[in-house]
C-alpha cells in the first residue's frame, strides 16, 4: 500500500557493497512498481565523492548491473531524480551539519538506514541526536548487531537511549523472502497442514543455507565472525522461529514477534559438555566447485595461515514445549558447498503399518520442502503408484506453482522490507527481545569452542561439508535432503 506523505530516506553506507546490490536496487524497483510517493527523497551519505553527479555516475556504472530491467530504462532517470548526496566523514562530527542542512529542506518521515560496519552503529546514533535530526525517525540496522550477548546489549542499550524499541528496525533479509511469507500463509490460512504441524505427525526438521561462494574479499571481517555469528544466531534462528511458532492471535507486529520470541526462550539450553555430540564445526580446504579449483580458507585474502575460524556449522536443536518435545531440528550453513541452496524441510513420520512392500515406502517419507533460493518454490511430497502391472510405489510431489497463480512480478525481500521500514511496519523485523534469546543460546557453543580449543573439521570446497554433518542425522535415522533441483 502505498503511504500518503513524503519521506526522507538516509542511507549511510552509500558505496558499500550492500548499497550497490541490494538497498538501491530494491528501492529503485519499489520507485518502478509505483509504490513511493513522489515526494520521497534518498540521501545518499558517503566520503567517497565531491558532489551529487559524480555519485550518479557511481550508480549509472554500478547500480544498474543489480536491476531487472535491461537497456534504456526512463524510469531509472526518473529515480535518479530523488537521489540527492552528502559528503560526510563519519568519523568528523561537524559534517553531519551538512546532512541536517539537506534533510531540513525536505519533509515527511525520516529513516536512517546504517549500512555501516558495526562499530559506527553508536556514534552515528549518537551524532543523528546531538544535530535533533534522532527525534520521530526510524532506524535500521543492518547484521551483525555485536559479537556476543554483551556486545549485543551495548549496542542495543546505546540506540536505546537515542531511538524507541518501535522506532528500530533490526533487519533480516531472509524474513523478507515470499517463500517465508508463503509458509505463514500455509500454515495460518489454511487447515490442510496446521493439524499436521506438531510432534505426533513430524519426524525431523530441516533448515539449510548454503553458499557455494568463499568469504570474496571480506576476510578480515570474516575471520573474526564465523558462520555461527554471522548466519546461525540471526538468519536461520529467525527461520526456526517461524517454522515452530504458535499461531499468533493476528498478523500484529506484537502477535507475530511475541511468537517467535517464546519459541527462541524455549530451546533447550546446550551443556557445555554436550556441545561435540550437537554440534559440528567445519572449515573447507582446497577443492573443485562446479569445475573450477578453489582454494583453501587459510589462503584466503585477509585470513590467518593458522585460523581456526569455522565455515560450516551443523546442529541438532531442539524445543523444550508441548508442540514439539522430541522433534529434532537440524540447522547447517557453510561456504564452499556443492550447490547455492536455502530450503526448509519438514519430514513427517511413516504410516504406522505398511500395507505395501516397496522400497519407496521404506526409503521416502512424506515431506514438505519449502525452497528459499535459488528457485523458491513449495514442493509436497507424497507417494503414488507407477502405472502399469502390480502395486509398485514411486515418490511424486505436488508443487504449489504460485507464479502460475499470480501474474505480478515478484518482490525481492530488501524490496518488501524497505517498504515495511517507510510503511511504519515492524512485524518482519527482529525485536531486541529475539535477538538477545537467540545470542544466549548460541553463547555457549562458542564457550565451549573457545575454552577446548577445537579445531574445525576440514571439508573439501565443493562438498556438502565434513562427513560428521551427515553421522549427525544418521544418529537419528535420517539424512540431508541434498538431491532437489
Amino acid at each position: 500500500m502505498q503511504v500518503d506523505t513524503g519521506f526522507t530516506f538516509v542511507l549511510f553506507g552509500g558505496t558499500g557493497d550492500l548499497a550497490m546490490r541490494k538497498i538501491l536496487p530494491g528501492l529503485y524497483q519499489a520507485h518502478r512498481g509505483g509504490l513511493l510517493p513522489a515526494a520521497g527523497r534518498i540521501i545518499a551519505v558517503a566520503r567517497g565523492f565531491g558532489n551529487r553527479e559524480a555519485y550518479l555516475q557511481w550508480m549509472h556504472t554500478h547500480v544498474r548491473n543489480h536491476i531487472k530491467p535491461d537497456g534504456d530504462d526512463p524510469l531509472w532517470n526518473d529515480f535518479l531524480n530523488r537521489i540527492l548526496f552528502v559528503r560526510v566523514d563519519l568519523g568528523q562530527p561537524e559534517d553531519y551539519a551538512l546532512l541536517r542542512d539537506a534533510i531540513s529542506q525536505l519533509s515527511g518521515i525520516r529513516v536512517f538506514y546504517l549500512a555501516t560496519r558495526p562499530s559506527l552503529f553508536v556514534p552515528i546514533c549518537r551524532a543523528l541526536s546531538i544535530i535533533g535530526l534522532s527525534d520521530g525517525a526510524r532506524i535500521v540496522l543492518e547484521k551483525p548487531l555485536g559479537y556476543d550477548l554483551q556486545s549485543s546489549k551495548a549496542i542495543n542499550n546505546a540506540v536505546g537511549e537515542i531511538f524507541v524499541e518501535s522506532h528500530i528496525y533490526r533487519i533480516d533479509h531472509y524474513l523478507g523472502k515470499e517463500p517465508v511469507q508463503n509458509l505463514l500463509a500455509l500454515r495460518f490460512g489454511n487447515t490442510l497442514l496446521e493439524p499436521l504441524w506438531r510432534r505426533e505427525w513430524v519426524e525431523s526438521i530441516q533448515i539449510t543455507i548454503a553458499e557455494e561462494l568463499g568469504v570474496e574479499g571480506r576476510g578480515d571481517f570474516y575471520d573474526s565472525t564465523g558462520a555461527l555469528r554471522d548466519m546461525v544466531q540471526n538468519h536461520l534462528l529467525q527461520l526456526l522461529s517461524i517454522v515452530a511458532m504458535e499461531p499468533p492471535h493476528s498478523m500484529h507486529t506484537d502477535s507475530l514477534r511475541d511468537e517467535k520470541l517464546r519459541v527462541l526462550r524455549a530451546l533447550k539450553p546446550i551443556e557445555p559438555g554436550a556441545v561435540s555430540r550437537v554440534a559440528v564445526r567445519g572449515q573447507y580446504h582446497t577443492g573443485v566447485l562446479k569445475g573450477v579449483a578453489v582454494p583453501a580458507y587459510i589462503t584466503e585474502q585477509g585470513v590467518s595461515a593458522s585460523s581456526t575460524t569455522e565455515t560450516f556449522v551443523a546442529l541438532k536443536v531442539e524445543i523444550e514445549n508441548w508442540r514439539w518435545a522430541g522433534v529434532p531440528f537440524f540447522l547447517r550453513t557453510g561456504k564452499r558447498l556443492a550447490d547455492r541452496v536455502a530450503e526448509i524441510v519438514v519430514n513427517f513420520r511413516a504410516v504406522p503399518h505398511s500395507v505395501f512392500d516397496s522400497m519407496a515406502l521404506r526409503n521416502s517419507s512424506n515431506r514438505l520442502v519449502i525452497r528459499l533460493q535459488p528457485n523458491e518454490s513449495i514442493r509436497l511430497y507424497g507417494l503414488a503408484k507407477q502405472p502399469g502391472e502390480g502395486m509398485n510405489l514411486q515418490s511424486v510431489h505436488l508443487d504449489l506453482a504460485f507464479d502460475k497463480f499470480f501474474k505480478e512480478e515478484r518482490m525481492e525481500a530488501y524490496q518488501r522490507l524497505l517498504l515495511d521500514v517507510i510503511n511504519g511496519r515492524l512485524a518482519l523485523f527482529v525485536h531486541r527481545d529475539e535477538q538477545e534469546a537467540a545470542w544466549r543460546w548460541v553463547e555457549p557453543i562458542l564457550t565451549e569452542w573457545t575454552r577446548l580449543g577445537t579445531v574445525p573439521k576440514r571439508y573439501a570446497a565443493g562438498t556438502w561439508g565434513p562427513a560428521a554433518a551427515s553421522a549427525l542425522l544418521a544418529q537419528h535415522g535420517t539424512c540431508w535432503l541434498e538431491e532437489e533441483n
